[in-house]
């Protein structure tokens, strides 16, 4: 499906793909004006100018005028843009002249201003954030520039660059390969195939294979990555150029995974909206019959309308990621993709391996002994053949084994005798390597296999050993004597490394995985990857906040133990990969919740632990720094990676982390959480403030025989209000919501509506009654009744502004009431940002009524007497709701 989009969308280059595959190499670098020496950083610059960088257009680079569109159509804004529409009709098109009022309409549009103009801030502080904090991640690629090979970063490459590829690298742009040794790629990206092929710069496409240009051998194509082996060649597109740049283009390569949080913000954007349409004509009904004018009738809905609808939420929502990313990037985490903050909060397992996380990734090659337990050259010499000439996947260990073989042995005169002729890449099934190289010295035309591996796998394709010069059988008692070898050294926790080799395998040019059979066993490899002194605090701090790690490695049972008992993890129980095959899901589900330990696991295993813990309920993050780690990485619902991964893993990670330490990781678990919890403190709060108003709305309709507040001040309060709000993000928050994962979940916000909005209704209908009956007569001199029109006029004016107050302090104080479950102001305070914003608004409503503006918003001034009893009535607005907190608090974990 894939393939037909990319060859309907790009025919002329797919054309010219097969043109470059099939003519000669010195053809391609003389069309591209370069040479196999490379372009020199004048040449690329200039030819940069033309072409630009090799980046690919993603939502985290969008222009501008792309963000101040997403940022007024927003769902809410929307909402709120159709009823100034209706508003403005209603009181200006279709009024008499004497009665033209623009003030509603007004009031909504800055409403709808302050909500864009910030959100789309916000976003744009978002993309810069991303980008800024993205170059303190190194993606370089090994580049032929003025004649050396240097490091520099991918988005420089050019066209006519000479490249230099191997195991974990991505691939930085469409090239064509001008040499290559036991070259592997995946192209998982381009065609979702996850079985490597090979690529050999010495082939052409055959005819039969023409059709699909992903398949010609000797092409390699942005995106896909090195398997094993390595590979030069000439860079003929770049950028959005390549096929994966406009396959990006037409497809959102870049678009995010849905996060739990997404979808919970999805679900609570439907319930606002729905309750919007649903009370609206409720209140325009309710009000029309009760009071007999439908036009006031249809303004006070509309007003109402606008109070449901949360137009801050997606500027809360931005702001809370902005500031979370600002913030883990001050503890050495750089945050790629912000949603999946959301999830780094929710996380309650995280997966890893334990090389480089629990350990120091500082790999030592303790000892290479012969199968009678001695140190001896020969097996230093034979490790050193293998780790020297393999162009695969070279890590710390074959750096380990140079490094000492460097030390101990006449390096140079080795790579003297012995050239390279073959090699067969390691790969997660077989768990073991060879290189085939020819002694051109002592033994003309020898060939000798050289193999290390994992030793299961090694003895399972072995048939002899050398013991004191003698090539003898391996018979079972000798291969029991091998692993009770290899058992005592895991046990000190070293990993060992089987080595055996063959002699004259197979004609030049033909060797394969076939050859690697009826093999001499010659001795062991030990390495000692010793446990960070800072993990076993790390893992206790993770486990007190409410993290399980469950270590998943390709290394077997023994080492594995060796180290998690040395950092304080459970070696009760351990699964290896032939535990789990052929368990039922069932099974399978029982065994990833008791095991914390998981061993000699193939990427696809990983995943699949994974996908199982997901579907047990729980949210997965997954550490990893290798291509074997990438599968596991994309499912995980946050993938974390380091700086120092290769560029696979980098790619795939939502998070990365400049030091590959668990105890930065626990820093950026609760800076996660934080935001987590502020981004659920103005959705709940929200909620209930507006459930509580639409209950007082809803009496005061009903019994009241005025409107309870006129539109353009219900319009007001709710302006004030959602300002305040967009302090939220800055505020503080309680210990216990850092410590343990804060699981989003929509089901039990009815519940907090239900106890905490009419809460705050009981003072509104408190206040009507004291208003209506106390207030308003003793200002008037006499009842509503009883008054005339301009007496009347007066009285719903007195209650309109009282109301007005109560309203706006009860709904600032529900943010301290709301925001922990202890006592407000006393027991828990909100941040100063909180609380200057809070009283801040409540206090400027105060004084409108005292204020120049009091006429045009229809406010008169209040008596000091009402504004106590206004004060009387907060405090006990707080202490009811300690006590109604105190029976939510009995069958809930967390209050937000």
């Amino acid at each position: 499906m894939l393939n037909k989009t990319m060859n309907k969308a790009a025919s002329d280059d797919a054309k010219r793909v097969a043109r470059i595959a099939l003519e000669k190499r010195s053809v391609t670098l003389a069309q591209l004006h370069t040479n196999s020496n490379g372009l020199s950083t004048e040449e690329a610059a200039n030819i940069r100018k033309k072409t630009g960088t090799n980046e690919i257009a993603s939502s985290s680079q969008a222009s501008k005028l792309h963000f101040l569109v997403e940022a007024f159509l927003t769902p809410f804004t929307l909402v709120l843009l159709i009823l100034a529409t209706m508003s403005l009709f209603t009181n200006y098109i279709f009024v008499p002249q004497r009665e033209k009022d623009l003030s509603t309409v007004i009031i909504m549009v800055v409403m709808v201003l302050v909500s864009g103009i910030t959100s789309f801030i916000q976003n744009v502080r978002t993309s810069n954030a991303v980008r800024s904090l993205l170059k303190m991640v190194s993606v370089t690629t090994n580049v032929r520039r003025d004649g050396k090979d240097q490091e520099i970063p991918t988005k420089d490459v050019v066209v006519g660059d000479i490249i230099n590829v191997s195991a974990g690298d991505m691939v930085p742009a469409d090239m064509k390969l001008l040499s290559s040794t036991d070259l592997f790629c995946s192209a998982s990206s381009l065609n979702g195939e996850s079985t490597p092929t090979e690529k050999n710069a010495n082939f052409v496409p055959t005819p039969d294979k023409m059709e699909n240009y992903l398949d010609y051998p000797n092409i390699l194509f942005k995106g896909t990555t090195i398997v094993s082996g390595s590979g030069r060649g000439v860079v003929f597109a770049t950028g959005e150029h390549t096929v994966f740049g406009k396959i990006a283009a037409q497809i959102a390569d870049t678009e995010m995974k849905e996060t739990t949080f997404d979808t919970g913000i999805k679900n609570i954007s439907k319930l606002l909206l729905t309750m919007t349409a649903i009370i609206t004509p409720l209140v325009l009904v309710v009000n029309g019959l009760t009071k007999g004018n439908w036009t006031d009738a249809l303004i006070f809905a509309i007003a109402t309308a606008v109070g449901l609808t949360p137009e801050m939420l997606p500027v809360i929502v931005t702001t809370n990621l902005v500031r979370g990313s600002l913030e883990m990037s001050k503890h050495q985490t750089i945050v790629k993709k912000m949603n999946s903050i959301q999830n780094f909060g929710s996380a309650d397992i995280l997966c890893t391996d334990k090389t480089g996380t629990l350990t120091q990734g500082q790999v030592i090659l303790e000892k290479h002994y012969n199968l009678e337990m001695r140190e001896t050259d020969r097996v230093l010499k034979m490790a050193y053949l293998n780790s020297y000439y393999q162009t695969g996947m070279k890590d710390l260990i074959d750096q380990a084994v140079i490094d000492v073989a460097d030390d101990d042995l006449d390096t140079s005169e080795i790579q003297r005798d012995y050239h390279k002729i073959d090699e067969i890449p390691f790969d997660f099934q077989r768990r073991r390597m060879s290189v085939v190289v020819a002694n051109s010295d002592q033994k003309h035309g020898e060939h000798l296999l050289v193999t290390k591996g994992a030793a299961e796998e090694m003895l399972a394709v072995s048939s002899q050993v050398e013991i004191g010069g003698q090539i003898l059988p391996l018979t079972e008692e000798r291969k029991k004597q091998i692993f009770k070898d290899i058992d005592d050294l895991n046990s000190d926790g070293m990993r060992v490394i089987v080595l055996a080799y063959k002699v004259d395998p197979s004609p030049v040019g033909k060797f394969t995985v076939d050859d690697e059979s009826d093999l001499i066993v010659i001795g062991f490899l030990t390495f000692l990857d010793p446990p960070k002194e800072s993990a076993k605090n790390a893992l206790a701090s993770l486990n007190r906040d409410g993290i399980t790690v469950k270590i998943l490695t390709g290394d077997n049972e023994a080492v594995t133990r060796a180290v998690a008992l040395k950092v304080g993890l459970n070696i009760d129980t351990v699964y290896g990969q032939k535990d789990l095959i052929g368990k039922s899901d069932e099974e399978l589900a029982k065994i990833v919740e008791e095991c914390d330990i998981f061993v000699k696991l193939s990427p696809e295993w990983k995943t699949k632990i994974i996908d199982v813990l997901q579907k047990n309920g729980h949210t997965v993050g997954y550490m990893g720094d290798g291509i074997n780690d990438a599968p596991a990485m994309k499912q995980a619902d946050v993938s974390i990676s380091v700086d120092s991964a290769v560029d696979v893993a980098k790619e795939s990670a939502d998070i990365i982390l400049l030091q590959k330490d668990l105890s930065v990781l626990e820093h950026a678990v609760r800076i996660g959480r934080k935001t987590l919890t502020n981004t659920m403190k103005y959705i709940k709060i929200t909620l209930s403030s507006n459930f509580g108003n639409i209950l007082s709305i809803m009496v005061a309709s009903v019994f009241l025989p005025f409107l309870p507040m006129l539109p353009l001040q219900l319009l007001i309060l709710d302006l004030l209000y959602g300002t305040s709000c967009l302090a939220l993000p800055f505020d503080s928050v309680s210990e216990d919501y850092l410590h343990v994962p804060r699981e989003w979940a929509t089901k039990n916000m009815p519940k907090f509506m239900l106890y905490f909005g009419p809460t705050s209704s009981i003072f509104d209908v408190i206040t009507f009654a004291v208003l209506f009956f106390v207030i308003c007569p003793a200002l008037t001199g006499g009842s509503y009744a009883s008054l005339g029109p301009a007496g009347q006029l007066a009285f719903m004016t007195i209650f309109h502004t009282g109301w007005f107050v109560e309203s706006l302090w009860t709904q600032e104080m529900v943010i301290h009431a709301l925001r922990d479950e202890r006592l407000p102001l006393i027991q828990q305070r909100a941040s100063s940002t909180v609380m200057l914003a809070t009283f801040g608004a409540a206090i400027f409503g105060t004084l409108l009524p005292f204020s120049k503006l009091a006429g045009a918003m229809k406010f008169v001034h209040l008596n000091e007497e009402f504004l106590w009893i206004v004060a009387g009535l907060l405090v006990c607005y707080l202490l009811l709701t300690t006590v109604v907190k105190h029976f939510y608090m009995k069958k809930e974990k967390f209050l937000i």
